[in-house]
């Protein structure tokens, strides 16, 4: 699940990515850091894996989740997605106003 904050004074978008899944770790994998993976944090009442990031507004940014560091998982509520160089599909968040 994907929600975005807009902020009055910046050009930046807040969003929060969240993925519930059953597993030991999640990390998002994004174009906007060079597609290092950084570790997702889990709310344990829910298994929910979450992060947030502020991106610049006026853009598409696509993102992977890698789950336990063996499968890619795409995000359901993303904005769009992208066939990418693996013959596979990556999510993109958009971070239009």
């Amino acid at each position: 699940m994907l929600r975005k904050k807009y902020f009055k004074t910046k050009d930046e978008c807040e969003v929060t990515f969240e993925l519930q899944k059953q597993a030991n770790k999640v990390a998002l994998v994004s174009e906007f850091n060079g597609w290092k993976p950084v570790e997702m944090k889990v709310r344990k009442k829910d298994k929910v894996f979450y992060t947030r990031m502020r991106l610049p507004i006026e853009r598409s940014v696509q993102f992977r989740y890698l789950v336990d560091d063996l499968r890619w998982e795409n995000d359901d509520s993303a904005d769009e997605y992208i066939r990418n160089e693996f013959g596979e599909e990556n999510s993109v968040v958009q971070t239009y106003r």
